[in-house]
């Protein structure tokens, strides 16, 4: 009989903190699934617009004109397109009331795009934390729950005179359930933390990049402009 229990029925037949921990880890599992594809989904795009936005900055295009594209979508922005405006807005506002010192004005603009920087890579990593937390925690949430059920089934079985094997397995299957559902939530979280991430490092890594370029460009402009 026990065989042909379905996972509902082993739930069902569970004690009530067994149900409580099932519970809890089915819904890590569909929101850390929920992250997964929104983060996913989020960094995809981001790459592809870092892409596109460095084609376009490396295609010859005059600096202030590409600005002035960047600008008019300002509260759209993201990655190396926020980095540039952010730099690109701090040379001019420096470079206007600093010219003649070309270190204070690139010191300025490497701090500002620095801090745009940290920010980008921030919102690049939200949610990740929680799939950390989910990937780590969720085998023990699972084993608490699995030995709690087994504790119950083996309490029940002591209070009847003729123990059998048939008596004590449903619930021991009803335990092993939470321990099934903690590593199935864990595993997913677990790899698509390291995907993600990893995918959040090569990010970083262009963003990066792209600063110091862009910055050299700009260390240029402002020793050239000072010395006509």
């Amino acid at each position: 009989m026990s065989a042909e229990l379905s996972i509902l029925d082993l739930f069902l037949q569970a004690s009530l903190l067994v149900k409580i921990v099932m519970l809890i880890l089915l819904g890590m599992s569909v929101a850390s699934w929920a992250m997964i594809i929104k983060r996913s989904q989020i960094l995809s795009n981001a790459a592809s617009k870092a892409g596109r936005f460095e084609d376009r900055f490396w295609s010859g295009v005059d600096l202030s004109q590409l600005y002035k594209e960047v600008e008019a979508r300002k509260d759209d922005l993201m990655g190396s397109e926020q980095i540039f405006y952010t730099g690109f807005k701090e040379y001019a506002r420096l470079h206007r009331s600093n010219g003649q010192v070309p270190d204070a004005v690139m010191e300025g603009t490497s701090r500002a795009m620095r801090v745009s920087l940290l920010r980008e890579v921030d919102e690049l990593e939200t949610s990740l934390p929680f799939l950390a937390t989910v990937g780590s925690i969720s085998p023990y949430i699972g084993l608490f729950g699995t030995v709690w059920g087994i504790m119950h089934a083996f309490i029940a079985l002591g209070a009847v005179k003729q123990a059998t094997l048939a008596m004590v397995a449903p619930g021991i299957a009803e335990a092993l359930v939470a321990t099934a559902m903690g590593l199935f939530a864990a595993i997913p979280a677990v790899m698509f933390y390291n995907k993600l991430t990893n995918q959040v490092s090569k990010l970083e890594h262009t963003y990066a990049t792209f600063m110091e370029e862009f910055s050299s460009i700009l260390h240029r402009q402002a020793f050239a402009a000072n010395q006509e």
